[in-house]
């Protein structure tokens, strides 16, 4: 029988973190860093109302799907012009949400026409700096790519995507990972990785934006992994789970690009995927009901802390994160 989608990504996590030359995972230390998370905070993960749009249904539908479609670009934000006290992540949520707020939904026509200028007068940014107009430029097209997926399978219906799921967040990721932008996969020692790590997220997000209820109910939930990104393998690594190999943590710790598609790079990722499912394990042997999903907010919004903020993470310059 042939595996799952999402079985796919913890099999090969699981074998690139088995051959794994740049990153370990202290598997020892699981057990102890279990007992020592506040694990009730990762019980009900919310969506903030302050960066987020969340009001009528099929916008929030709208919303979640055109965020997660540019969620990327964590190796320019060093360059990205930022709320005051917002990260890259929320000043791009916060500004999409002022959008939808003021003008409503993109329509999926508008969303094929947007421009790298369009998309720089929406986000507060400056097109004459080279790495933000790379950015805005694949702003621009992943948003490009959107629209006519929609026009061409869903007759331009952000929920009809959604619908066409039938409550399967698997199902979901699936349908997301049929656009270019969304096949979040790498190739590893001749061993095809795949991520997904944003069409995972759109599924959690829109679950957790609409309560698991309505167009944000999925019945799989659980199957989801954790959302291998940059900060999550950062908050691991900080916490002394994960560990790296000497010349991978002075070039992070230098601030030097970690190059996408690289052994290094795979494996951060992937050792994250395969750290969690360990931590997930674990936690269900102690009876606690924490999925990869609760797992993951929980581990991104600890990322926030002045801690976690205050040291260098990977930087690479992707479309999947």
């Amino acid at each position: 029988m042939s595996l799952g989608i999402l079985d796919r990504v913890r099999a090969a996590a699981q074998e690139v973190a088995v051959r794994a030359n740049y990153v370990r995972i202290d598997e020892s230390s699981i057990p102890a860093y279990v007992a020592s998370l506040p694990i009730e905070q990762a019980s009900s993960p919310k969506l903030d109302p302050r960066y987020h749009y969340l009001g009528d249904p099929r916008e929030i539908v709208a919303y979640i799907l055109t965020l997660n479609a540019i969620n990327f670009g964590s190796g320019y934000f060093p360059h990205l012009q930022k709320r005051p006290r917002l990260s890259g992540y929320f000043t791009i949520a916060t500004c999409l949400k002022e959008r939808f707020e003021t003008r409503g939904a993109f329509r999926a026509r508008e969303l094929c026409r947007l421009t790298p200028e369009d998309c720089a007068n929406i986000f507060e940014q400056n097109l004459t700096k080279p790495p933000i107009r790379e950015l805005m430029g694949l702003f621009a097209s992943a948003w490009n790519e959107l629209g006519r997926h929609l026009l061409d399978r869903y007759e331009g219906d952000f929920v009809g995507l959604v619908n066409a799921a039938d409550s399967s967040a698997e199902r979901l990721v699936e349908l997301l990972a049929k656009m270019p932008h969304f096949q979040d996969i790498q190739t590893y020692n001749n061993v095809e990785v795949p991520f997904y790590k944003r069409a995972q997220l759109t599924a959690a997000d829109l679950s957790i934006a609409l309560g698991n209820q309505s167009f944000g109910f999925f019945n799989d939930l659980p199957r989801l992994t954790i959302f291998a990104d940059n900060l999550i393998p950062h908050v691991l690594r900080v916490d002394n789970v994960l560990q790296y190999e000497q010349s991978l943590a002075a070039k992070i710790d230098a601030e030097e690009l970690i190059g996408a598609g690289t052994e290094e790079e795979i494996e951060i990722r992937a050792c994250t995927i395969h750290a969690a499912e360990l931590i997930v394990a674990q936690l269900r042997r102690l009876e606690h009901k924490v999925s990869a999903l609760k797992l993951d907010y929980f581990l991104w919004n600890r990322g926030q802390q002045p801690e976690y903020k205050s040291r260098p993470r990977h930087r690479t310059r992707t479309i999947f994160y």
